[in-house]
């Protein structure tokens, strides 16, 4: 009797088919660390008159993001999405008044070079990190409806950032803004991910050429 073709026996050595292996834990932390790192050294480095030392360490942690990556035909593509809404977005907000920045502006109708490398850094988590988010927008949208205004009043506090007045209504479009920008950016992460096919994880140096 003939197997079904699906079922035939290997007649040569097995092969082991084994499930994309989830993001491990260590790798989602590391990704955190290195995202809470060069936030704080874009946000402390313009607060210290210090931003291109700030952006210069922040730009290497993505780097190094990028060479450990498994996915790095979705993450350099998303890297640079994000790069673009938010420069779009922050560009926006500083133009009708939302916030300034007391210093690091190069161009007076565009944010400091901090922000845009701020936005690569957040694009890094959304398969890593923040890979909890991935098809879920509603969440996404109250991720970045909650977490905007948390992240500008910080940056404001370490003197990075002013938040004009009126401040409530300055808050409020932060929130919105970000609760349509984040679910868009989780939206791209999730469509490269489809197309690429690859699991993200982080190979250890030795592994990552």
């Amino acid at each position: 009797m003939t197997l079904p073709v699906d079922v035939q026996p290997a007649t040569g050595p097995q092969v082991a088919h084994c499930a994309p292996r989830p993001c491990a834990k260590a790798t989602r932390f590391l990704n955190l660390v290195f995202y809470q790192v060069g936030w704080f050294a874009c946000v402390l480095g313009v607060a210290w008159d210090l931003q291109s030392i700030g952006v210069t360490i922040a730009v290497c942690l993505v780097g190094i993001h990028f060479y450990l990556a498994t996915d790095r035909s979705v993450q350099i593509p998303l890297a640079f999405a994000a790069a673009t809404v938010g420069l779009l977005i922050d560009s926006a907000q500083l133009w009708i008044g939302v916030f300034s920045f007391p210093r690091g502006t190069i161009v007076a109708w565009l944010p400091p070079p901090f922000m845009p490398v701020l936005w690569l850094q957040f694009a890094t988590t959304l398969r890593y990190g923040c890979g909890w988010l991935s098809e879920r927008y509603r969440l996404a949208a109250c991720f970045g409806l909650a977490g905007a205004p948390l992240a500008f009043f910080a940056g404001e506090r370490l003197g990075a950032i002013e938040v004009l007045s009126p401040r409530s209504v300055s808050f409020g479009l932060l929130g919105l803004l970000w609760s349509l920008a984040v679910p868009l950016l989780v939206r791209v992460a999730d469509r490269l991910a489809a197309r690429a096919a690859v699991t993200p994880d982080y190979r250890w140096p030795r592994q990552a050429l």
